[in-house]
């Protein structure tokens, strides 16, 4: 009776750890720190800008004049990475779709549970005014869903930032003055989430979310499924800290939210005091504290300054106010190529699927095949594959290569033909 006892005790321990919000960022700000010596200048220098800004609202521009919030949000372009290594966590296009309309309610105060907001804390509630929307155009100019899905040989991820890598079975990041990038896959230990560090290196550049706690519904799991890890971990990307300062009774750099002593969990209600901080107590239903998704509901005017700084003229952000990925026109994407011959008869080289991504497929015609070498270039004219053709069709594998443009050459000796591919 005791064994069974003690087994339930411990069952019912692991389902309450397993249970809680679990952000690495903290820990990973600390790892690139000691990685790149020089991020934590960069993060220094950022901090000092931000505090010159003070009330960085007027500071805002949109390339032309200043505006405020008023003035309509700010955009930012989103691409969703999903790594998947199995069909289970390849997570739908409906759930990636709820997780950008949840973060446009939450950044804007237009979440309905803002009802629940503490009498309190109402006043100083305040909307972020920032609208993110799906890349309509990739790194390339080709058009986008937005969404990007690689399966990967890696069971779990953790914050070692493999996930952002095609080198290390994740996929690589695109322009960080573009693109938000989000990651979205399975992580080791109940990771939730972490962010990058602003100012930190480009290609590690976005926020990673656990697949069981992105969107709603579908692989989403309670107590973390109505998208707020995202919420949380994009206010990190938006250069905010934990209410709680990361230290006991630390400082958040945001006047309006109350000291307290170390995070919240689960679903507090109440005044809960801590660090003096009578007679309101915790803010813990700010999106930046450790509680359940449904007990979330706001940032402060105070949060919302310091992430806008980050968009003021000279601020670390300010590259995306010009991002064109949501507007402009994209290219006619290609579906094969054909080259014709230099008598203008038949083709005498066809190149397909384009764009490719592990392997492309070389026709060729009206030739001699026999002897014919193939040479790939990159977009710089550095070749990175040559092969020789044996027969009319033949298939080359590519999966190598990055993500990129690319020109494949074939030469018989008396002449010479070049078609672009995409590889993906």
């Amino acid at each position: 009776m005791k064994r069974t006892v003690l087994f339930q005790i411990l069952v019912l321990t692991q389902l309450a750890v397993c249970a809680q919000r679990d952000c690495r960022t903290a820990e990973y700000r600390t790892q690139i720190m000691d990685k790149y010596p020089g991020v934590a200048q960069r993060a220094a220098a950022i901090e000092a800008f931000t505090k010159s800004l003070g009330q960085a609202r007027n500071y805002i521009t949109n390339g032309t004049s200043a505006v405020g919030v008023s003035s309509g949000p700010i955009m930012i372009p989103v691409v969703v990475h999903v790594l998947y290594n199995n069909s289970s966590q390849n997570i739908s296009d409906a759930q990636v779709h709820a997780q950008i309309d949840i973060l446009n309610q939450d950044y804007q105060r237009l979440n309905a549970d803002t009802v629940k907001t503490a009498p309190e804390f109402r006043p100083v509630a305040a909307s972020c005014g920032f609208r993110f929307e799906l890349a309509r155009i990739d790194t390339l100019g080709y058009a986008t869903t937005g969404i990007v899905r690689r399966h990967t040989g890696i069971s779990a991820f953790d914050i070692n930032d493999h996930i952002k890598f095609s080198s290390m079975g994740g996929d690589d990041a695109w322009d960080r003055d573009r693109y938000l990038n989000i990651w979205v896959g399975n992580l080791t230990g109940g990771i939730l989430g972490y962010s990058s560090v602003v100012g930190g290196p480009s290609a590690n550049d976005g926020v990673v979310i656990a697949y069981t706690a992105f969107g709603t519904g579908g692989t989403s799991q309670a107590p973390f499924n109505k998208g707020r890890t995202a919420t949380h971990e994009i206010g990190h990307w938006l250069n905010l800290i934990h209410t709680w300062g990361d230290s006991d009774c630390g400082d958040d750099l945001v006047s309006d939210t109350p000291p307290q002593q170390t995070s919240d969990r689960g679903c507090p209600s109440g005044v809960v005091l801590s660090c003096n901080n009578a007679p309101l107590g915790n803010m813990y239903a700010n999106f930046m504290d450790f509680t359940n998704d449904e007990c979330m509901n706001l940032f402060t005017a105070g949060q919302r300054d310091r992430m806008q700084a980050l968009f003021a003229p000279g601020g670390e952000r300010y590259p995306l106010l010009s991002s064109n990925v949501l507007t402009a026109t994209p290219l006619a994407s290609p579906t094969s190529a054909t080259v014709q011959s230099d008598t203008g008869g038949d083709p005498v080289l066809v190149l397909y699927p384009n764009p490719a991504t592990s392997q492309v497929t070389v026709r060729l015609t009206g030739s001699t095949v026999l002897g014919t070498s193939v040479e790939i270039y990159n977009q710089v004219g550095l070749k990175v594959m040559t092969a020789s053709l044996t027969q009319e069709t033949t298939d080359l594998n590519i999966s190598s290569l990055t993500r990129g443009i690319y020109f494949l050459k074939v030469s018989d000796g008396k002449s010479g033909h070049v078609s672009r591919f995409l590889k993906m």
